[in-house]
């Protein structure tokens, strides 16, 4: 925890207004560190040095920038211990669960190594004119990258490593909560051969208007965010000043439809990780839990079983499974949905009540009989709380699950092939996990409908995020 100021163009500084905040432990309430806040004049300086950096980053060999990457995923990969410790700290999230973080985070920088050199065009000649129509990918520009707190590492390198394939530089704005595994990335990045300036990390309690700004420099060419989908539409408006190319990354509000001729144990193990990876605190996290009539009693007494048996605290602890939520107003919205769905039927099958004392925890709860007035059927629970309803008729089961403004996720299980692969092209969503409780891959292209966002990453799309497509008309 010694990379506390912002770091712009490869050096570190307090930012010119000198103004600081604190980063807290979820675990403990104890203040972690003190980071350096950026302003506007912060902003400028670190655009002068991406602007800079990226001429000649931008020139050099898909090769060259490739080798930088694979360099930084094997840095990465010998240093998961650190990163994850990191993770615990400021997020709060149990050792295993942080290190499956610092391991994903690490992959982007390998897959992206390897996308680096395949941005493929292509040369054709068109059938009515004659002309050779030549196609080529380029670097779209400087890139505002704004991450989330629930994934402090890999939706960081999620979003660098695609843009640094692509010959882009960047600025990143880490959320305020979790800005210590970001900043502490950047030596590990210089030691891989990163240009001075090519990226620049700003921590800052003025959002806002510190992201508004950089969004409306001409040299701004792409703005990635992560996040809610109510700031997302504020970064569109803005965006829309300059016409940036966006990649928005947004809420969602998962459904998890459990058929009656699913494996039972296979669905609960796919639920727990769907729902409890990251302690629920996921876009991607099963929010909304349909379970066929005919297996529900058994389904819940599964889940019940398996929830009851994960062990609540200090994620620092290797034996705790679950730590706590990343604030206090995470644990009261939690809470808050709860007490609300109880309020109007639901039963409470184990855990439903915050334990007090120290800490932000919530334990891991399952509620059954949730009606669908409950408010967290049509909002984000973001915590460990997996809600059942049940369902008979597969067109009924799919009208529900479509019936949201979200679209990012969503899982089936199903001992059906057939039919699961019918439910799954019916369903509005970018990604469905078919019996399976995890969709996140590197290889993969993440991204939803509707409001849940705009453009993928990851994949090969990941990449051409951050690139503009030329095409040139020539005769020969």
């Amino acid at each position: 925890m010694d990379f506390t100021d912002l770091y712009i163009n490869g050096q570190w500084t307090p930012g010119t207004s000198g103004e600081r905040f604190d980063v807290i432990n979820p675990a403990t309430e104890e203040v972690l560190a003190s980071v350096a806040s950026a302003d506007i004049a912060d902003a400028d300086a670190a655009l002068d040095a991406a602007e800079a950096a990226m001429a000649d980053w931008a020139a050099r060999t898909p090769r060259a920038r490739s080798e930088v990457l694979r360099r930084a995923w094997e840095l990465m990969s010998a240093r998961l211990e650190h990163f994850a410790r990191l993770i615990t700290l400021e997020n709060g999230k149990a050792r295993a669960d942080a290190m499956g973080e610092a391991g994903y985070a690490a992959e982007f920088f390998r897959w992206f190594a390897e996308e680096a050199v395949r941005a493929d065009g292509m040369i054709t000649h068109a059938p009515a004119s004659g002309a050779r129509i030549i196609v080529q990918h380029k670097p779209a520009g400087l890139a505002v990258l704004v991450t989330p707190w629930n994934y402090p590492a890999a939706m960081g390198t999620r979003k660098i490593a695609p843009a640094l394939a692509a010959g882009c530089a960047v600025i990143i704005k880490p959320a305020s909560e979790t800005p210590l595994t970001m900043l502490a990335l950047m030596p590990l990045l210089e030691e891989a051969g990163v240009p001075p300036g090519l990226v620049n990390v700003l921590p800052s309690r003025r959002t806002g208007a510190l992201v508004d700004h950089m969004l409306h420099d001409p040299r701004v060419r792409v703005v990635s965010f992560t996040g809610s989908t109510g700031v997302g539409r504020k970064l569109l408006h803005s965006a829309a000043d300059q016409v940036l190319k966006p990649a928005m990354e947004l809420g969602g509000n998962a459904p998890l439809i459990v058929f009656d001729d699913a494996d039972l144990d296979e669905a609960v193990a796919g639920t727990m990780l769907a729902k409890m990876r990251n302690l629920g605190e996921a876009c991607t996290a099963a929010n909304r839990i349909y379970v066929h009539e005919a297996v529900a009693k058994a389904f819940t007494e599964k889940l019940t079983a398996a929830m009851s048996a994960l062990k609540l605290g200090d994620g620092s602890d290797p034996a705790v499974d679950v730590g706590p939520l990343v604030n206090a107003d995470t644990r009261d919205k939690v809470a808050a949905f709860v007490a609300d769905a109880v309020a109007k039927g639901a039963r409470v099958e184990c855990g439903g009540m915050a334990p007090g004392g120290t800490g932000f925890f919530y334990p891991p709860t399952v509620l059954s009989n949730v009606p669908e007035t409950a408010d967290c059927v049509h909002d984000e629970i973001f915590g460990p709380v997996a809600a059942i309803q049940t369902f008979a008729d597969q067109a009924d089961v799919i009208r529900r699950a479509n019936a949201t403004e979200y679209g990012l996720v969503a899982y089936v299980f199903s001992g059906d092939m057939k039919r699961a692969l019918q439910v799954c092209e019916r369903l509005d969503y970018g990604m469905v996990g078919l019996n399976r409780g995890l969709v996140s891959d590197p290889a993969a292209p993440f991204g939803g409908t509707k409001q849940s966002g705009l453009g993928r990453e990851g994949g090969h799309e990941g990449m051409l995020e951050f690139m503009e497509t030329q095409y040139i008309s020539a005769s020969w």
